[in-house]
């Protein structure tokens, strides 16, 4: 069993809030987002089974990235969304070098709308216990933190058609459609 020093565990707890400070966010760097940021899947653009949107009007740039066969990285505003309930945002270049400028949402969404019920940089966890930038930062560098099938990432304990069925059943597009339930 190994044992610290109370000046070694000292020395430890500065260097990590040194870090965690230095890894913060920029707020002037944010990009303004709230709840009705957030809508129906079937309103942004599909890309191989996910969902791309960007709320600085570089759709085509993002699209763009999200179909290129080798990666690169994704402009500010862009939005990746697999299933209704979690969501990621790119912020302006230097919002947070930990995360490339990436934050992370859980929502929760039901026919009425969506609520942002968590959000952050490294320290989001969705409601099955995983932490978002924990799955992600294992991208290789040219998926700028985007998993897929064979970009590094675990792969999701979720078989594709009960994602699908998932993204399917977003309370939100039922309002969209005009058949609030």
């Amino acid at each position: 069993m190994t044992t610290f020093s109370k000046s070694s565990l000292l020395a430890f707890g500065a260097m990590m809030f040194s870090m965690s400070i230095a890894m913060a966010a920029d707020d002037s760097k944010q990009i303004d987002i709230k709840d009705d940021t957030f809508k129906c899947l079937q309103t942004m653009t599909p890309v191989r089974g996910f969902f791309v949107a960007n709320l600085l009007g570089k759709l085509d740039d993002t699209v763009k990235i999200a179909k290129s066969p080798t990666g690169g990285k994704y402009p500010p505003g862009s939005v990746v969304q697999l299933v209704p309930t979690e969501v990621m945002v790119k912020h302006k270049d230097g919002w947070n070098p930990a995360t490339k400028d990436w934050e992370f949402f859980e929502l929760n969404v039901t026919n009425e709308g969506t609520k942002i019920k968590v959000r952050g940089a490294v320290d989001v966890v969705n409601r099955f216990g995983g932490n978002c930038f924990g799955c992600h930062v294992a991208a290789k560098p040219e998926w700028d933190l985007i998993c897929e099938k064979d970009h590094g990432c675990a792969p999701l304990p979720i078989p594709a058609d009960r994602i699908v069925a998932i993204q399917k059943a977003d309370p939100r597009c039922a309002v969209v459609a005009g058949e609030k339930k």
